[in-house]
C-alpha cells in the first residue's frame, strides 16, 4: 500500500522543485547591519555624548610613531587615563 493506493498518496502532492530554474526577482529589500561606531549618520549631540562618556580624550595633536601596536594601545590607554590637569 505505498504511493496512490494510500490516503496520503491520494491528497497530498509531493512539492515540484526546479533546482536549474533562476530566481529573477525578490520581495522586500535586503538591508545591511548598520555600523555601530560609524561616524557617517553621526551628529553633534552624538559626538558631545561620546566626549561625556570618555571625559574627552587628552592627547595632544601631532604624529606620533610607535614600534609596535601593543606600545601604541599602552600609551593611547595612559594618556585616556592620566588625571586632567
Amino acid at each position: 500500500m505505498l504511493g496512490g493506493d494510500t490516503y496520503a498518496g491520494r491528497v497530498v502532492k509531493q512539492p515540484f522543485i526546479n533546482v536549474e530554474e533562476k530566481i529573477d526577482r525578490f520581495v522586500g529589500k535586503r538591508t545591511k547591519t548598520p555600523d555601530a561606531l560609524s561616524l557617517v549618520n553621526g551628529t553633534k549631540a552624538h559626538a558631545i555624548a561620546w566626549q561625556k562618556a570618555f571625559g574627552g580624550l587628552r592627547v595632544r595633536l601631532g604624529v606620533y610613531r610607535f614600534k609596535t601596536h601593543e606600545e601604541a594601545d599602552q600609551w593611547l590607554w595612559q594618556m585616556m587615563a592620566r588625571p586632567k590637569s
